[in-house]
C-alpha cells in the first residue's frame, strides 16, 4: 500500500488546516489508518487514529478537542481537520496505515504554525 499525504502549509495561530492521507495499492486490507507528527529535535509522536471496523478514534491528549480524524471509505482517505492551531503543532506530519501487508507510512507533510 502507497500513502500519498498532503494539505500542509503555514497558518497563523488559531487557524485551521486540514490533512489528507490517500492509501493506494491494497487499500482494501487496511484497517487502521493514522496521523503521527515530529517536530524538529523530538522523537515522532501519535496524533490521531481511525480504525476502519466500528469506526473508532482515538487521539493524542495535546490534540483532543482540537483534531478531528474521518475517512471517505470511497476514496481510501483519510483527513486531520486541525482547528485552533498552536505554535507547538509546528512539524512534520506523517500518515500511517495498517492492513494485511504491515505497515506503510507515507511522506510527511509540513505543518507551520505561526505564533
Amino acid at each position: 500500500v502507497q500513502l500519498q499525504a498532503y494539505g500542509g502549509g503555514l497558518v497563523q495561530a488559531g487557524g485551521s488546516l486540514r490533512l489528507s492521507c490517500t492509501a493506494s495499492g491494497r487499500a482494501l486490507s487496511v484497517y487502521h489508518m493514522a496521523w503521527f507528527r515530529q517536530a524538529p529535535g523530538k522523537e515522532r509522536e501519535f496524533v490521531a487514529a481511525f480504525r476502519w471496523s466500528g469506526g473508532s478514534t482515538q487521539y493524542a491528549d495535546s490534540v483532543n478537542g482540537r483534531f478531528t480524524i474521518s475517512r471517505n471509505n470511497a476514496k481510501n482517505t483519510v483527513y486531520l481537520q486541525m482547528n485552533n492551531l498552536k505554535p507547538e503543532d509546528t512539524a512534520v506530519y506523517y500518515c500511517n496505515a495498517r492492513g494485511g501487508w504491515g505497515s506503510s507510512w507515507g511522506q510527511g507533510t509540513l505543518v507551520t504554525v505561526s505564533s
